[in-house]
Formats: structure tokens, sequence, C-alpha cells
């Protein structure tokens, strides 16, 4: 869909007390067919929502009334149907996260980047059409039930079941885009860097215990290896922002697993943890992007290692059926509740107290994109099997 047609009967309130800012939006969304409110206080703001009832709020963090948590609390409340992006010039990880908790559908950053601000717009007025969509087939389906109650018990089960497969597919399209609307690649990036930081962390503070020299020299390697490897994280980064390819090669599944393997190293050896690995036949290779592969391996033994105790048991086994490459990732730790089974592929859900929940869906999101998949094969008190699978062909323009 074009801008211009989106924006049709679009209106865009900017919530801003910088004039500057406010001209400058203005400007910027008005060429692009939008209707264009402005206030400078969060007061202002609501006013203007009552008023007008606009489908998209841009508003800053820091107002001089209020702070846009809780402006932006006020307003899903009293207007659900209105979407929220928030801007911030002292953004981080954790206030991205509470925002988005509280209902923002997007998070961006000061100073504004022209180039994708409008794309972002975009973005969000789109998935806000996909969800609005969602919940009035959700009412008709609603309304469909009370309707076949006096039919018989066949055709009900029938309609059941058509019915929860259609629920099954709007969750996952709308789940789906709200990921793409938020940059699950820029939230995973972030994400991913908390990884190389730690061995980094840890390496350094075994070199200040004191240790043999010929060790020096190993830890120092690893460590400019992790070094390397943030700057990969980073140059991935800037290329998602501008839009360039990811770099494809011919890559060896089993060996991008040992190498996630080598960066929690210290934690296992730390923790006596009983690694087990198996791959009883040559792995083919697949035309891939290397580093987006290791994010689905790290965070899959992230959460293992964090999971296991003391002397626990880490199994990873690799196989080739016809057609596929399927990669089990098992640990012996206390398994997943039934309730949080379904919950842990979406954004932002986590159990963990530090955990910002994106490392599983990015890592189911990126096996998507090689149309595969990550779930849960099994899971139980005793232990969680993870099961990757990866078709061998990968079709062209995967990306």
């Amino acid at each position: 869909m074009h801008p211009g047609d989106l924006a049709v009967t679009t209106t865009v309130l900017v919530v801003d007390d910088d004039p500057a800012i406010q001209t400058m939006l203005s400007i910027i969304l008005q060429r692009r067919g939008y209707r264009v409110l402005t206030a400078g206080t969060a007061a202002d703001g609501l006013a203007q929502l009552a008023a007008h009832q606009p489908e998209l709020v841009l508003m800053d963090y820091q107002l001089p009334d209020r702070n846009g948590l809780s402006a932006l609390l006020e307003i899903k409340a009293q207007y659900p149907s209105c979407y929220v992006i928030m801007a911030t010039g002292r953004g981080n990880e954790e206030l991205a996260v509470e925002l988005m908790k509280a209902g923002a559908s997007e998070y961006l950053l000061k100073p504004f980047d022209t180039r994708i601000l409008s794309d972002r717009i975009e973005g969000v007025l789109k998935l806000r059409e996909i969800e609005l969509a969602n919940q009035a087939l959700q009412a008709e389906r609603e309304h469909l039930l009370l309707e076949i109650e006096t039919w018989n018990r066949e055709l009900q089960t029938r309609v059941q079941e058509r019915t929860e497969a259609l629920h099954r597919a709007q969750s996952e399209i709308a789940q789906t885009e709200k990921l793409a609307a938020l940059g699950y690649l820029a939230a995973g990036m972030a994400h991913e860097i908390r990884n190389p930081l730690n061995s980094i962390s840890l390496f350094t503070q075994l070199l200040g215990q004191g240790v043999e020299e010929v060790e020096i020299g190993d830890y120092l390697s690893k460590i400019l290896k992790e070094v390397d490897r943030i700057d990969g994280i980073i140059r991935k980064l800037v290329d998602a922002a501008n839009r360039t390819r990811l770099v494809v090669d011919d890559i060896r599944l089993d060996q991008v697993v040992q190498d996630a393997l080598e960066i929690f190293s210290p934690q296992i050896e730390a923790r006596q943890i009983k690694v087990s690995f198996n791959c009883p036949e040559a792995v083919p290779p697949i035309k891939a992007d290397r580093t987006e592969l290791e994010q689905i391996f790290t965070n899959l033994l992230m959460n293992a290692v964090e999971e296991l105790p003391q002397g626990g048991q880490l199994s990873i086994q690799i196989t080739s059926p016809e057609g596929l490459i399927e990669i089990r990732v098992a640990d012996n730790g206390s398994g997943i509740a039934a309730e949080h089974l379904e919950a842990i592929f979406k954004p932002f859900f986590s159990t963990k107290s530090r955990g910002t929940g994106i490392g599983l869906p990015v890592a189911r999101r990126i096996a998507r994109l090689y149309h595969g998949n990550v779930v849960v094969e099994q899971t139980s008190k005793a232990g969680t099997t993870f099961l990757v699978t990866i078709p061998r062909e990968q079709a062209k323009g995967t990306h």
C-alpha cells in the first residue's frame, strides 16, 4: 500500500514541547499526506485526542506536565484504538521494554532519522489496521457462535475447529507483524551484545586472578574474538537500518553450534556442566547469513545454561532427515510450565526478573526467515528439548 493511500483519512497527533520539532514533524508528515495536529503538553494532547480522535500519536517521553509513560497509560485506557509511538532522547533497553509493555506500538530515539521515520509510522498504521480487523473478526466469531448454538453437535465441532484454526492464524500474523514493526533485528542485536560482553567480563576476571602465561594468550585471544563479535553485531544493526543485503555464504550448522558452545565455555566450566555433542553424519551446508544463525543458538544455549543446576547436563544432537537439518538442544533443568509454553515465543514475555523476553521470539523469527522453525519438542520436570528445523535448500530471495 502506498503511504499516501494509507494516510487519506489518517490523523497524526504530535505531542512535544519543542516547537521546532513540532514544525519539522508537521512538514514531514504533511508531505506524506497525513493530517497533522500538534500539542506542547500532555494535557493539551489529551484534549486534542478527545476532540479529534486521531489514529496515531507521536509523543515525547519528557513532557513539561507529566512523563510519557503516565500519558501513554491514560491514552491506552481511554482510546484503545489510538496507537502510540514514543520518542525519547535518553533511551535504554529497560525503558523500551517498559513502554512496549504499557501499550506503545513503537519506540524511537531522538534525534529522528527522517529517512526511516515515515516508514516506522506507516508500519504502525498497517499494524493497527491488522489488529483492528482481527478484533472485528473476533467479534464476528462470537456472534456466529451464538447463532449456531441451536445446531447439532457435529456441526458445532466442525465450526469450532475451523474457528480455532482461524484464530491461530490471525494471532500468528498479528504477532509477526508486531515484532517486525518493532524492528526485531535491532532488538535482537541489542539483546545479543550481552552474551559476548558476559564472556569478556569472565575472561577479564580470570586474568585478574592470576593465571599461567600460556593461558593469558588464550584468554586474550578469546576476548578479542568476542570484541570482533560485538563489532559484527553492531555492523549488522547498521546494515539493517540502511536496508543493505545480508551476507549469504555456505554455512554448516554444526560449526555454527560449536562456535556458539565455545562462547559459553566459561559458564560451562565454572558450573561443571556436562556437554554432549552428537552429530553422526556430515551436515550439508546451506545458503545463509552466519550472524543470524548464531543468534538462534546463542539464545537457546543461554537459556539452557541459565536454567541448569551445578553439574547439569546439556545435550546437542544434529541430524539430517530428508530435506531438513534438525538440531535438538536439551537440558535437564526444571522444565517449562504448561501455561508458559505458548507465551515464551511472544515478544517481551519473560519469567526472569532481568529478562527482556526478546531472545526466543528473535530465534523463532530468524528460523522462519529460512522457512524453518523453533519449537519446544518436549518439556517436563526432568528437562526441556528445543527443536530447530531448517530446510537444506533455501529458496532464492529468502531475505
